[in-house]
């Protein structure tokens, strides 16, 4: 079967988990073309991402192409072509991006779907309920494959109306969640028609992650945070939290992985707190990198205000390490407390000190027993070639019903 992925910008270095499932879906013997709308950044560091961008082909890449798409879809599908376009425009009326955004899409799926022809492509699969989601409705509306696509949130949630996705998850062949609490959200939104066809298919960790031979937790007092500087992450929570666990006299050290647009605020916050000996940000780092830092820590700590399902505790509970985290999303499905990390109320700094003290005070050896609990609950609910699998089912479906 030959499946186009499609994703608003790939490959990027938040975005592991989706070449994961491509790597996944192919060893099961799909073939699979992608597609990202717009260009990749430049800081590509991860040698697997390095090979995803040189099989990547980018919609929005050349002006020229995109206008000879529509003339040739005018010449042979003009009615397609003027009912999708008008299409397009109505979306607009009720979405956050204008007339002229939608009428890009519109160039960007006739694009998509000459590709489609030339390369035999039976079904599309975008990540992201927003533009990659619009572009391979629109994509399908001209004539092209049945499309499915994945949503993450929280950002899709929050922007439901703006997004349009029940008119999505209305045309789409099927829809996927990454958590139940995602399916539950979507089916908020569904049309009455469309319950079956939300699926909750996970964010998965290949058998690297799980066949890795792992020490031992240390008695150093080491916690790490691994994700973009961004409101919803609630680094400004963690960092109160880590001036009450200093003023209560604990001794620890805070990694910060990762960057974004509150770093200088955090850096500041850092500095004026007196955690600069404490606290350290290392910015963006490679998936070895990553997994470095957790290894070497007592605990990963995720004090976000709104999730999907970080595939970063995913990560930290298959490397033996339990989390401390928030009752947000689908986080409370994996982590499960007193047995493999804490949860807290979100925004709640005083708590979340409450649960990094007990951590430090808590006898490695126990933090082993919980880091185990977190390893086997992550093996059953997060490997990429189960979820992969069920994806590809999904994918066979839609093929049977097309035919």
């Amino acid at each position: 079967m030959q499946v186009g992925y499609l994703i608003n910008e790939y490959p990027k270095v938040s975005h592991s988990f989706v070449r994961r499932e491509i790597e996944a879906v192919e060893r099961l013997g799909v073939d699979v073309d992608i597609f990202s709308i717009r260009p990749w950044s430049s800081d590509l560091s991860d040698p697997a991402d390095i090979a995803h961008s040189e099989r990547t082909t980018v919609l929005y890449g050349e002006a020229n192409d995109l206008v000879d798409a529509l003339m040739t879809e005018g010449i042979k599908n003009p009615k397609r072509l003027s009912s999708t376009t008008a299409a397009a425009v109505n979306f607009s009326r009720t979405s956050e991006k204008s007339a002229a955004y939608w009428s890009a899409y519109v160039a960007e799926a006739a694009r998509l779907r000459q590709l489609c022809d030339e390369r035999s492509i039976e079904h599309i699969h975008a990540h992201f309920g927003t533009n990659s989601a619009a572009v391979a409705m629109l994509c399908n509306m001209l004539g092209g494959p049945p499309y499915s696509f994945t949503v993450h949130g929280p950002e899709e949630f929050d922007r439901q109306v703006g997004l349009s996705l029940t008119e999505k998850m209305g045309r789409a062949a099927f829809t996927c969640a990454i958590s139940s609490y995602g399916r539950s959200q979507l089916l908020r939104l569904a049309p009455a028609d469309r319950r079956d066809d939300i699926h909750v298919v996970h964010c998965g960790l290949q058998p690297s992650f799980f066949d890795a031979d792992v020490a031992n937790i240390s008695d150093d007092p080491n916690f790490v945070t691994v994700g973009r500087l961004s409101e919803q992450k609630g680094h400004w929570i963690l960092l109160d939290a880590a001036e009450e666990l200093m003023s209560r006299g604990f001794s620890f050290n805070l990694t910060l992985v990762g960057d974004g647009e509150l770093r200088p605020e955090i850096e500041q916050h850092i500095t004026s707190a007196g955690l600069s000996d404490r606290v350290r940000i290392t910015g963006w780092a490679t998936e070895d990198e990553v997994r470095a830092e957790i290894v070497n820590s007592r605990a990963l700590v995720l004090p976000s205000f709104a999730e999907g399902l970080p595939v970063v505790i995913m990560e930290a509970l298959a490397l033996a390490r339990p989390v401390i985290s928030t009752f947000v999303a689908g986080i409370p499905e994996l982590v499960i407390p007193n047995e493999c990390g804490w949860l807290v109320p979100a925004g709640e700094s005083t708590l979340l000190a409450d649960a990094m003290a007990e951590a430090l005070q808590t006898p490695a050896a126990r933090l082993d027993e919980m880091g185990r609990v977190g390893a086997e609950r992550t093996k059953a609910m997060h490997s990429v070639d189960t979820e992969a699998g069920r994806l590809v089912s999904l994918f066979e479906g839609s093929r049977a019903r097309a035919i």
